[in-house]
């Protein structure tokens, strides 16, 4: 497991964590490796973070210095920067978001030439070579030295291929937004206008500081408070880079990544496209869905936390539509990640086609109730091969049966155990998980919940 790229990226405080140094080391690293043959081309898009200007700099800095020519998109969603590596030919891209962390945090997303999340092996390499344990990179001389180029109108390609996507006009649909004062903040509105929608934006304005603050797809009830009010059709909200979108019905109510998958699958198999009747999950969706997919024939697989999990599992086995329950879904039809506006597309298409309001098509699956707790232990592998912590954890999923389940599992991007519980009742919830904690208490290894 890579020491510093985590399950989505390179991720932390910014010039805490991740410095502007290290963004420099990643250019070097990678306009070297790309060019031992030819002159490496790298696509390169940002967020609106106040750092995300300081580590393109960086990046650019560290990749022309290696020879190599950084080609920049500007303000643009991750899954953009996919797009357009893939059907630019370029070598590698990069993606400087946090996603839906805080404006402090900020983050590298690196994508190979395929627009795939990079693999582990070169990731690997990289650190090496952050760490000192690879030897130091020959600067590019001379006519060898790279060049940066403005690149805007691959992000307007990108914008006219997901207007194509859509078979349907929009008019007459009154559509809110809410871009989280993130990457999304032109390109959404520009896409529902250019399709005919009533389009109504919130979460618009981003100064640098105020990406994902009380808005976005991690705050919903401002977007909710939005549609209602201004009696909306349906709502959609978008995280930091936009590779999650959460939906809002015309009643104001939440739409989970995991209502969002199964009424878009059943959608794909009601129209003949679902090729391998299969939905890709995480562990962490809801108990819910799972019944609903079971009501209407559609089998599912679940793998580990993270959208990089679900699209192995999709590539490998010709699946056609994954993601998470936070809203990262991807439908391999059309990316090769999670795209926050093809989920869009593909919900209006859907309530398009079946002349449904949002809140019918969602209504089959039924949220069991959940909780959460972020636990700091002496040692994660250690705690979760404790024989007491196994027996207490598997004695409350027997008790629980099929009304609900209980997973404990270690954080791709923290220092801690989540353990979570999902039951018929909140109540149900709050025991079974403070169980599994107090049992971790007796047995020597909780330090704190967070």
């Amino acid at each position: 497991m890579p020491k510093y790229f985590g399950t989505d990226g390179f991720r932390g405080k910014a010039n805490v964590d991740l410095s502007v140094t290290h963004a420099y080391k990643i250019g070097r690293f990678i306009g070297h490796y790309f060019s031992c043959l030819r002159p490496a081309k790298v696509v390169i898009g940002k967020d609106t973070r106040r750092s995300s200007y300081m580590y393109e700099s960086a990046l650019c800095a560290g990749l022309t210095a290696s020879g190599a020519d950084a080609y920049l998109l500007h303000v643009t969603t991750t899954a953009s920067v996919s797009y357009v590596t893939v059907t630019d030919n370029f070598d590698c891209g990069i993606m400087i978001s946090a996603s839906h962390n805080p404006y402090y945090d900020n983050g590298l997303k690196l994508i190979n030439s395929v627009g795939e999340k990079m693999e582990e092996s070169f990731l690997t390499q990289v650190e090496q070579y952050i760490d000192g344990e690879i030897p130091e990179l020959p600067f590019a001389v001379d006519g060898n030295i790279g060049r940066t180029v403005d690149y805007a109108a691959g992000r307007n390609r990108y914008i006219g291929y997901l207007i194509g996507l859509s078979s349907h006009s929009y008019k007459g649909i009154k559509v809110g937004l809410d871009c989280a004062n993130g990457s999304a903040w032109m390109i959404a509105k520009n896409v529902f206008d250019a399709l005919g929608a009533d389009t109504y934006v919130i979460g618009n304005e981003p100064n640098g500081t105020n990406i994902n603050l009380g808005c976005g797809s991690t705050h919903l009830d401002e977007l909710s408070k939005f549609v209602t009010e201004n009696k909306l059709d349906v709502g959609f909200a978008f995280d930091g880079d936009a590779d999650r979108c959460l939906a809002i019905d015309e009643n104001g109510n939440h739409v989970t990544g995991d209502h969002i998958m199964y009424l878009c699958a059943l959608h794909m198999k009601e129209r003949g496209i679902l090729d391998t009747n299969t939905v890709v999950t995480t562990v962490m969706s809801n108990i819910g869905l799972y019944k609903a997919l079971d009501a209407v024939g559609i089998n599912y697989e679940k793998t580990a936390v993270g959208d990089k999990y679900v699209w192995e599992n999709m590539r490998e086995n010709g699946h056609l539509i994954g993601g998470e329950q936070s809203g990262h879904i991807i439908y391999s039809k059309y990316a090769t990640m999670g795209d926050g506006l093809i989920t869009a597309l593909e919900v209006m298409h859907a309530m398009i086609d079946k002349k449904s309001p949002l809140s019918k098509l969602a209504a089959p699956v039924r949220v069991y109730p959940q909780m959460l707790k972020n636990v700091v232990v002496d040692d994660k592998d250690e705690t979760l091969n404790d024989p007491c912590v196994i027996s207490a954890t598997e004695k409350a999923a027997k008790e629980l049966g099929d009304r609900g389940r209980v997973l404990l599992r270690k954080s791709g991007t923290e220092p801690v155990l989540r353990v979570m519980a999902e039951a018929e009742t909140a109540e149900e919830c709050e025991k079974t998980v403070m169980g599994i904690i107090e049992e971790m208490r007796r047995s020597g290894h909780l330090i704190k919940v967070k």
